[in-house]
């Protein structure tokens, strides 16, 4: 990652479970308690999707944990959350979900600049010999690389 950014949370499933097609760089609407919480940490992109709602893009299944000392100002953890993106991304995105039936999946939350932005990408589903696929290819090349270790 290019300097200024900090990786907040990644969805490692996502790579394992899907074929990124493509990438989009989306900011968010959160509350104060939610900034407070996801820049410590306290958050899970497991099993979540974005969907595209009456023309808006929204992140769904989140988890934000609720800050400490939110009290009454802390939202629902699983609330769905905005995403903000250029109208014509949004249509992009919209036409792809809908008719290639693409999958739209966050990948990865940080911060850029003091800003939270989230990475969305485009992602066609695997099959389970896919999967296995790339646990074979994964662990050839981990024993090329023991056993060149071990020869030096």
């Amino acid at each position: 990652m290019p300097e200024g950014i900090k990786i907040l949370a990644q969805n490692k499933k996502a790579r394992h479970d899907y074929f990124i097609e493509d990438t989009y760089e989306c900011g968010m609407v959160l509350s104060g308690t939610e900034v407070k919480s996801i820049r410590g940490g306290r958050v899970n992109l497991k099993d979540s999707y974005c969907a595209v709602k009456n023309g808006e893009l929204f992140v769904v299944h989140m988890h934000v944990s609720p800050y400490e000392q939110g009290n009454i100002y802390n939202k629902d953890p699983f609330r769905e959350r905005k995403l903000l993106a250029h109208r014509r991304e949004i249509n992009k995105l919209y036409g792809l979900q809908q008719a290639r039936g693409m999958s739209l999946v966050p990948l990865r939350l940080y911060l850029k600049n003091g800003k939270i932005k989230l990475q969305l990408a485009v992602a066609k589903g695997k099959k389970t010999y896919d999967k296995r696929h790339d646990i074979a290819l994964r662990e050839s090349a981990r024993d090329m690389e023991r056993s060149l270790k071990e020869r030096r």
